[in-house]
């Protein structure tokens, strides 16, 4: 039986710290799935909308919410079809779901999530879950969909959650301000390295550290775990699960 992993992607990973959506990295992110596609099958979780729509039109005349919420309507469908064409050159389908966090306090509404990403998993088609942030500011504000991508992974009782960020993982201090900082391989307990919780971010994203271990925190609720690793390079899932590159793992506990 396969394996199933949530795959978390950033706006800072989609467009390789750009101001442009990387074509390249859709197709690596195909490539990897096709080369895992015998023991995974993947739900994405993906930012970008945003920044997909800052390609080609700037919107200047509002409050900063409401501009970020109508260029996420403007580049979700956007994003959505460098989706599906970028994963259909490799025979791979897309569905596009758009969710709400209050979607996440409603049973029905729960039940409801899961039998419709079951039904496109047992039909081969890859769920691509983004916030609904036409009518919700919270990932606009607060977390570039890592808490979004740690509910889903909850949910749907998943075997894995990658948050796939423009860092190698977790360090023992910040990378950007101490050259002898270093990479934390494992944490057994959330609550031993909360303290090293950043608010930093991209310029395109709007999660750091912070918002990361906040999801980590909520896999380690739901028995899951959770990797962070650097998604700007390529290859970066195969490689994470042959141990060939350094990121963090945060251990399932349950």
């Amino acid at each position: 039986m396969k394996k199933t992993i949530v795959l978390k992607i950033g706006s800072s990973t989609l467009t390789g710290k750009t101001k442009i959506i990387s074509r390249g990295k859709i197709e690596d992110l195909a490539r990897q799935i096709i080369a895992l596609q015998k023991d995974f099958q993947f739900i994405i979780v993906s930012s970008g909308a945003i920044a997909t729509a800052r390609q080609f039109i700037d919107i200047q005349v509002g409050n900063d919410i409401a501009i970020k919420q109508a260029l996420a309507a403007i580049g979700q469908p956007a994003l959505m079809k460098i989706y599906q064409e970028g994963f259909a050159d490799f025979g791979l389908k897309t569905a596009q779901c758009l969710l709400h966090y209050r979607d996440f306090e409603n049973e029905k509404s729960k039940q409801n999530i899961v039998n419709a990403v079951n039904i496109l998993l047992q039909n081969d088609f890859i769920p691509i879950i983004n916030e609904n942030d036409t009518v919700s500011t919270a990932e606009i504000r607060f977390g570039d969909n890592d808490k979004l991508s740690a509910q889903v992974a909850a949910l749907m009782k998943v075997d894995l959650l990658i948050l796939a960020s423009d860092i190698n993982g977790l360090y023992d201090k910040d990378p950007n301000k101490h050259s002898d900082a270093e990479i934390i391989p494992l944490v057994n307990e959330v609550a031993t390295v909360k303290h090293l919780g950043g608010a930093s971010s991209s310029d395109l994203g709007t999660g750091g550290m912070e918002t990361k271990l906040l999801a980590a925190e909520i896999c380690e609720q739901a028995g899951i775990e959770m990797w962070i690793l650097n998604g700007g390079q390529s290859n970066f899932v195969v490689e994470a699960l042959e141990g060939k590159v350094d990121f963090t793992r945060f251990k399932r506990t349950v």
